[in-house]
């Protein structure tokens, strides 16, 4: 069994990986932390642990996290993982960081989206946590850079053509549209039900800070340095990504080698499921679980293709893709306590 404890717990982030490792076979949460709720019963705060997770939030201590965890996630805001992962680290305790914190080879590019970065000696050695590209150097890590969620659904969508080079890179747009849950669960009034009910909308155009994630991988992929268009857009659902990606064939590519592109690529991949080019996937196809499925379909008349990808934000977007490295990490199965059927309707 793994020992493991969230530093972070009583976000949707949290309770996403409370409701994964509450039904592993191979882990065994011993400790939550909350700054807000320390004192308080898990199944008081979230009544939908009653019966299955009796926890008390406690303060974020690095030593008792360190005499009851293994492996610790940390689902803390930006900047407050910073002030935490490096001690945890100087305790020899596996870290997954569900910020963006580690998510950058780049400190400067880190903080010229964000903040400054106060430990930009860790960031060589954290690997990105995305298993379909980094699986083998995921299984030897001791910090984790968890993709953020629309990242994971864009990368994800690009990759196979990136890596072939049949598109052309430096046509690429991806429209992504989020449930109202990746806003968090904080108060704000953007995400106020009024607000979101019924409307459908544009936000952060052109200055996304997942903008930078997307490019660095993709950049990683195609050899040369890319810039991507991306547009995110709320829509009025709770969870659940649906990302749309558009770019330009190179000359002589047919659809057949598209074709053989995503199927070879996600060959070993038991989280990616793919409907090829008949079909396209739905956001409720995955709820509820960690897996990736993706549609396309090559536009001859324009000679571009277009790439639907769909995720469960809270799951493959966070916590499940959490879980899936802290697997690996731990020399578990990839799939162990994520093999689950989506949740339909």
């Amino acid at each position: 069994m793994v020992r493991v404890a969230i530093a972070g717990a009583s976000g949707y982030t949290g309770f996403e990986l409370i409701r994964i490792l509450s039904q592993h076979p191979q882990a065994e949460l011993n400790m939550i932390t909350s700054r807000g709720q320390a004192g308080q019963r898990l199944d008081a705060f979230y009544p939908a642990f009653r019966g299955h997770c009796s926890l008390t939030f406690e303060y974020p201590d690095p030593d008792k996290l360190a005499s009851e965890a293994d492996l610790v996630f940390t689902a803390l805001p930006h900047q407050a993982a910073m002030d935490l992962v490096p001690e945890l680290l100087k305790r020899n305790l596996k870290v997954v960081d569900l910020s963006a914190d580690y998510r950058f080879r780049d400190a400067g590019v880190y903080e010229s989206w964000y903040q400054k970065h106060k430990t930009p000696e860790l960031l060589p050695g954290a690997i990105y946590g995305l298993p379909e590209l980094y699986r083998e150097h995921i299984k030897t890590a001791r910090l984790v850079g968890n993709p953020g969620c629309y990242p994971t659904s864009i990368i994800l969508a690009t990759a196979p053509l990136l890596s072939k080079a049949l598109i052309d890179p430096g046509t690429l747009i991806a429209d992504s549209k989020s449930g109202v849950s990746g806003a968090g669960r904080g108060a704000s009034l953007g995400v106020h039900f009024c607000e979101v009910n019924e409307g459908f909308k544009a936000y952060k155009v052109g200055e996304h800070r997942h903008t930078p994630e997307i490019e660095q991988e993709l950049s990683f992929l195609a050899g040369q340095k890319i810039n991507i268009t991306f547009t995110p857009h709320l829509v009025p659902m709770t969870r659940g990504i649906l990302s749309t990606v558009y770019s330009s064939l190179q000359d002589g590519v047919t659809p057949a080698m598209v074709d053989e592109a995503f199927h070879s690529f996600y060959a070993n991949a038991p989280f990616v499921r793919l409907c090829g080019s008949k079909a396209f996937p739905d956001t409720l196809q995955v709820r509820g679980s960690n897996y990736c499925d993706l549609g396309w379909r090559v536009d001859e008349r324009t000679r571009r293709v277009v790439v639907v990808s769909v995720i469960d934000n809270l799951t493959r977007g966070a916590s499940g893709q959490a879980v899936c490295n802290m697997n690996l990490m731990s020399g578990l199965p990839e799939e162990s306590g994520l093999d689950t059927a989506p949740w339909q309707p």
